[in-house]
């Protein structure tokens, strides 16, 4: 029984983006504030950010609506994406990303999504922080 209504779930959930499972917009705006929230303290990863967070929280909340479904602003504003070149210009290495990951890990974790649909954020964001790594410390 657990296990028809599990597949029946995640059936269902494949007919809307993940942007429309956590209730759009918002949603990530509010997942970044509180990313962003712990990067102002953090001594490690603070140095890597201009002195004002705020356009950095709304572009990745852009981004990150974009990439789970949402409308295309990020893009329609920034152009392609470009991570990796978008962050050459950072020493980004093991502390960095860990860091980063922690934090944006955390995050997810206040939001009170479903536990699927963490997993997949979290797997995202571990693929995503370690695809930014060049520096070997």
């Amino acid at each position: 029984m657990f296990i028809a209504t599990r597949l029946r779930t995640l059936n269902n959930q494949a007919d809307e983006s993940v942007y429309e499972l956590v209730g759009g917009l918002q949603w990530f705006h509010d997942l970044c504030s509180r990313f962003y929230q712990r990067v102002a303290t953090d001594e490690v990863l603070r140095p890597l950010y201009p002195d004002d967070l705020e356009p950095s929280r709304h572009w990745l909340a852009l981004f990150l609506a974009q990439y789970w479904g949402g409308p295309g602003d990020y893009s329609i504003d920034r152009g392609h994406p470009r991570l990796r070149m978008r962050h050459m210009h950072l020493r980004i290495g093991a502390a960095e990303r860990d860091c980063w990951y922690h934090h944006m890990a955390a995050a997810v974790s206040e939001s009170r999504i479903d536990a699927d649909l963490q997993e997949r954020m979290l797997e995202y964001f571990s693929m995503a922080a370690n695809h930014l790594v060049n520096s070997a410390d």
